[in-house]
């Protein structure tokens, strides 16, 4: 077993060089490969990062631009690639354009003899996912959406603020699509260790300010890319997080998009739920017990996705 770590990405723009400079800044892998269909891209970032070698505290001891060949020995292969999404457009609503480039993409890691883990970020998100899986036929414990673990970062530190708190002793998350239809799982929620429901008891708090945080946190993406045309400092370091649970096989929960098989009343179908994230990939899916109108939320959640993938479907034919 090979000691040195090696992560591979595939596209390098705001997203994927934001996950690598989070990553090598932790130290979580030793040896790193680019990959961008445009190659001065994956160029000119490999050498701006690799300027960081000689000051980092925990370095690294490579980064190149690649091929794809280069998956074949790779630990992970990390997936950003496809073209950005548009001032007021949907994340769904890219998803034509983007499976075709998936498909590509998954061909060629495919053909590499890669059998590591994959952890994609590109959106459509948990479509995307799909199809990659579809198309390579990997396990599906070893293929990992990134799913609402931004998202649920986000609610996290909206209501801390609302109850003047560290972000760090709010447990709140959100289930369902990386985007519009996510569901807020209040009923499994804590703060300072006591349940949401109890803040609500005691006046600490109101349904309007938990519907406010809510929409607040689905929504904030649309508001960084109206003023910046991209967020990607925060899913870097979503991704960095996955990352670093798989390679030091930290069985951490986090929120990321599963291939459901029968978990929370949906199946065959790829979305966000508790995951117990370790060396394996998605170890094992946690089934929460939540209340009957989130279960129906989030069944309407996977409904609207499998809607897409049939979109995403005829798209790579």
């Amino acid at each position: 077993m090979k000691n040195n770590k090696k992560i591979v990405l595939v596209g390098c723009g705001a997203v994927g060089t934001s996950f690598v400079y989070s990553a090598v800044n932790q130290g979580i892998a030793q040896d790193y490969v680019l990959i961008d269909v445009f190659k001065d891209a994956a160029e000119g970032n490999q050498m701006d990062i690799a300027d960081a070698q000689a000051v980092l505290t925990n370095s690294f001891n490579s980064i190149k631009a690649g091929e794809y060949s280069d998956c074949k020995d790779a630990d992970i292969v990390v997936i950003t690639a496809g073209r950005p999404q548009k001032p007021g457009e949907t994340r769904l609503e890219m998803v034509a354009d983007n499976a075709k480039i998936m498909k590509e993409i998954a061909t060629q890691i495919k053909n590499s003899g890669f059998d590591g883990i994959t952890v994609i970020a590109s959106n459509p998100v948990d479509v995307l996912t799909y199809v990659y899986q579809n198309v390579t036929g990997f396990e599906s414990s070893k293929v990992i959406s990134s799913g609402t673990t931004l998202d649920s970062a986000r609610l996290r530190r909206l209501l801390a603020a609302k109850l003047n708190v560290a972000p760090n002793t709010v447990e709140t998350y959100l289930l369902g699509e990386h985007g519009d239809s996510s569901v807020a799982a209040w009923s499994r929620g804590t703060v300072l260790g006591k349940t949401v429901a109890e803040y609500l008891n005691e006046g600490l708090i109101t349904q309007s300010d938990l519907d406010e945080v809510k929409e607040e946190a689905t929504h904030l993406a649309y508001k960084i890319i109206e003023k910046k045309r991209a967020t990607h400092y925060g899913i870097g370091v979503c991704l960095a997080t996955i990352v670093k649970a798989i390679l030091r096989d930290e069985h951490k929960m986090l929120l990321v998009g599963a291939h459901l098989k029968g978990e929370y009343n949906n199946s065959d179908i790829y979305t966000s739920v508790p995951c117990v994230i370790g060396k394996n990939g998605i170890e094992r899916i946690i089934q929460w017990d939540i209340t009957n109108e989130e279960q129906e939320l989030f069944n309407k959640s996977c409904e609207q996705l499998k809607e897409v993938f049939n979109i995403a479907k005829e798209a790579i034919k």
